[in-house]
């Protein structure tokens, strides 16, 4: 019976193939499935033999771990030249960008209060 391996969603195209490309590396039988046009069903890999399931999830999870050492890796260096992302050098590339999310929080956040706003009056 197949088992199911790993989601898909919200996963990056080049994470999802190395994943892909690392499960195929080292021999495991899988098959994929989207979610579909409206997004009802599972995006994920599916492994077919569920006795291999525990090897399987070694070899993705000492991925993962190395993915998140790497990651953290270029971060750190990104911030040791000053070049990691930050709020202020956001601000300076994208002004109207942060100035449009920010007024659309604005207005969210006044919206949802406005109800209690007039209770009080």
């Amino acid at each position: 019976m197949a088992t199911l391996l790993f989601r898909l969603n919200n996963v990056p195209d080049e994470e999802a193939d190395e994943v892909r490309a690392l499960l195929d590396d080292h021999g495991f039988d899988t098959y994929e499935t989207r979610a579909g046009f409206w997004g009802l069903g599972v995006a994920a890999i599916w492994l077919q033999d569920d006795k291999q399931l525990a090897s399987a999830r070694q070899v993705i999870d000492q991925y993962q771990q190395a993915l998140g050492e790497r990651v953290r890796r270029e971060h750190d260096d990104l911030a040791a030249k000053g070049q990691a992302p930050s709020l202020w050098r956001r601000l300076r590339h994208h002004p109207l960008r942060v100035l449009f999310f920010t007024t659309v929080a604005a207005v969210v956040l006044a919206l949802s209060l406005l109800p209690f706003v007039w209770l009080i009056d």
